[in-house]
């Protein structure tokens, strides 16, 4: 799966939490021991946990010797007399489970013998009679008679011989319970360390998941950014690394645990008894049949809500950006209603999804205590033939219960890991997707002069360039060649759709041309780094996108190294300081998201600032003066002229007056120049000029378009 590369990173925390999902799962095996051991020791037996007796009678002690099959004198050996009794040495206490093996049946005799077990005549009586019609009976069932009976007699042992047997129960009750509480704390503490391990390791990896995607949406040019819309990758900037996060903290805390406890609960069950075995085996494929058939209805739906995620995102981010214009054509009702079919389908899709799983947990549980139910009435039945005792019952469906339970866990966090697979995939086709614009693997260095890049002046040459989108049948803009010096501008104009903002974005490299060549100082700007040519450019675009924050930090946006004399310098220069200095807090008023705290023209104004700010050679302005009046357009005209007199201006514009003073016109077409020169040459050379300067001014005797 795609979710469990995201944890080779941190292989290290995974390998301590599958040592303490070890740790607890053996707490957690231990827990049902110890309470049989407490029922059936502990009560029942009055705390003698093993047949053979740490101290007894001569009479008793020559009867064992006697009547045991023991010929190595291995109870001789267990045993020194200490006067009329005899007690248990260490090497007895090394060998209790082989003397509990010799001695069960002389004592059981001597329990018979003594009437001692009178108490069990009966048990085995309904055992001896039910054997006869049942089966299922066998002999474990007179071992366990057996034993019980050589219980009963140390437990008369230690009776007459003085010793008290509540301390000693009480002792082994308290003693028992201790370790169950220390078990216990145990394995609290190993879940309380699983937990924060798993949860700081699952943040890690949404963090740097995050940071993956983020700069590989900054690296990607137009080409990238166009297959991926914006909502979709908000989506999996969001919602998809979310349930990657989710699915690795599940993955470490359930998916690993699952197994282990499940297959120690299999080797306890095996250890408590064998012929109860085929419950939890049909109680398991029953499960896997449940999991199976509900993960073949829902599987397919996880991939198409992700999908419908990204269009709710979409629809609402659409609604949200333009509800001036929605109230403005009264079109609430109809975008209220797209809202309502991107939103009824995935609410339709969540829903079929959520209740076929919600199916899951109520089977689950019948599963489970019909599995309890099972093994009571079989287990009853074995108690009652005494070949089971009533702890170890309580222990068998605890461990069965875990063991259901360890599939119950892994078909619950299974519903999360298919989303979480389809959210990764997402995530992987973003991160693996390649940029188109990168550098070159030998980049030309750039030449700087003294006091950095920005510095220096550039001249910047078209040669016959063409360029044209990967699905295109023609080229957007085609064979376009002119030279822009320092100290001279440069305007395009065109009719709409001609190409001009295509060419502007063919220089900072947001599009790579597909013909011909752009040069800087005569460098190919495919042959420099991006950082590099990119510094050589301060770019104010069609839209003036602000960010949140200051008006001081949206100007300085261009560098850290900005100072606060040339930052006011550039708010002067592009007519903004008087409506900063106009604000409450001057330049230290915040602006909201988008800029949507100031007017068009302020915004504008304030993205022109921020380019000049740059001090960069090269200044790109998309049709940026759109928004302006006349008067500030003309004012702020002629102050670039005046202090940007060393730089290499190119200025996109569909007003005539803001650029009827450029030193060069390119007149763009369908994407060909039509005719290139200053104002006044292409009003007699360039029809297209001429048709666009007539729909926009009346009078062409220089003084009008010369204003500014």
């Amino acid at each position: 799966m795609r979710v469990i590369k995201h944890l080779r990173p941190h292989l290290g925390a995974v390998l301590l939490v599958f040592l303490l999902l070890f740790v607890q799962a053996f707490c957690d095996l231990l827990v049902p021991r110890l309470t049989s051991d407490i029922v059936d020791v502990g009560i029942l037996q009055q705390g003698i946990d093993h047949v053979a007796p740490d101290q007894m009678r001569a009479s008793t002690y020559d009867h064992l010797v006697a009547a045991a099959d023991d010929p190595e004198g291995l109870i001789a050996a267990s045993y020194d007399a200490d006067g009329l009794v005899y007690r248990l040495n260490d090497f007895g206490e090394a060998h209790i489970d082989e003397l509990d093996e010799l001695e069960c049946a002389p004592l059981a005799q001597l329990a018979q013998s003594t009437g001692v077990a009178e108490r069990y005549e009966v048990t085995a009586d309904s055992r001896r009679a039910s054997s006869a019609s049942d089966p299922a009976v066998t002999d474990d069932s007179d071992g366990e008679t057996m034993r019980q009976q050589a219980l009963a007699f140390t437990a008369s042992e230690y009776s007459a011989l003085g010793l008290d047997l509540w301390d000693r129960q009480v002792g082994y009750l308290l003693r028992e319970g201790g370790k169950m509480i220390a078990v216990t704390l145990g394995m609290g503490v190993c879940a309380l360390l699983i937990g924060l391990l798993a949860s700081r390791t699952g943040a890690q990896i949404a963090r740097d998941l995050r940071e993956r995607v983020f700069k590989k949406v900054l690296s990607f040019s137009h080409r990238e950014l166009d297959r991926f819309s914006t909502a979709s990758l908000i989506t999996r900037s969001t919602n998809d690394i979310q349930q990657v996060q989710m699915s690795c903290v599940m993955l470490m805390r359930m998916v690993l645990y699952a197994p282990i406890i499940g297959f120690g609960g299999v080797v306890m069950v095996a250890r408590t008894n064998l012929s109860m075995s085929w419950i939890i085996a049909l109680a398991v494929a029953v499960v896997i049949c449940i999991v199976i058939v509900l993960f073949t209805l829902t599987m397919p739906r996880f991939k198409i809500m992700q999908t419908l995620v990204d269009g709710l995102n979409l629809a609402s981010r659409e609604m949200l950006t333009g509800v001036p214009v929605i109230r403005a054509f009264t079109r609430e009702g109809h975008e209220e209603q797209r809202f309502e079919q991107a939103n009824g389908a995935l609410m339709r899709t969540q829903l079929f999804v959520g209740r076929t799983m919600g199916f899951m947990r109520p089977m689950m549980t019948v599963v489970m205590n019909g599995v309890s139910v099972l093994i009571i009435w079989v287990a009853s039945r074995q108690v009652d033939f005494g070949s089971l005792q009533v702890g170890d019952m309580i222990a068998f469906i605890t461990y069965s219960t875990m063991i259901i339970g360890s599939f119950l866990m892994l078909a619950m966090v299974s519903v999360i890991l298919p989303r979480a697979n389809v959210a990764a995939e997402r995530i992987d086709e973003v991160c693996g997707t390649e940029t188109s614009i990168v550098d070159a693997a030998h980049p030309v260095e750039l030449t700087v002069l003294e006091g950095g890049p920005r510095r220096r002046r550039a001249t910047l040459e078209f040669d016959h360039v063409g360029f044209r989108y990967d699905d295109a049948d023609a080229d957007v803009v085609s064979d376009i060649s002119f030279v822009a010096a320092p100290g001279t501008t440069t305007a395009i104009i065109g009719p709409t759709g001609s190409g001009k903002s295509t060419l502007l974005n063919l220089i900072p490299r947001f599009h790579d041309v597909t013909a011909g060549a752009i040069r800087v100082d005569g460098t190919d700007i495919r042959d420099m780094r991006l950082s590099d040519l990119r510094s050589l450019i301060g770019f104010a675009p069609q839209k003036g996108t602000l960010f949140s924050g200051t008006i001081e930090d949206n100007i300085r946006f261009g560098g850290e190294d900005i100072s606060e004399d040339t930052m006011r310098e550039s708010a002067r220069i592009a007519q903004a300081e008087e409506f900063i200095l106009a604000k409450p807090n001057g330049y230290d008023e915040l602006v909201s998201q988008g800029g949507t705290s100031v007017s068009g023209g302020q915004r504008q104004r304030l993205s022109i600032a921020r380019a000049l700010a740059t001090e960069a050679p090269i200044l790109l302005f998309d049709d940026s003066f759109s928004a302006l009046d006349y008067r500030t357009d003309a004012t702020l005209r002629r102050a670039l002229r005046q202090q940007l007199a060393d730089r290499t201006v190119i200025i996109v514009a569909q007003r005539v007056a803001t650029i009827a003073n450029a030193d060069q016109i390119l007149v763009l077409e369908e994407g060909r120049v039509v005719g290139c020169g200053t104002h006044e040459q292409l009003l007699c050379t360039c029809p297209t000029y001429r048709q666009i300067a007539d729909s926009q001014l009346s009078s062409f005797d220089g003084k009008e378009a010369s204003v500014g």
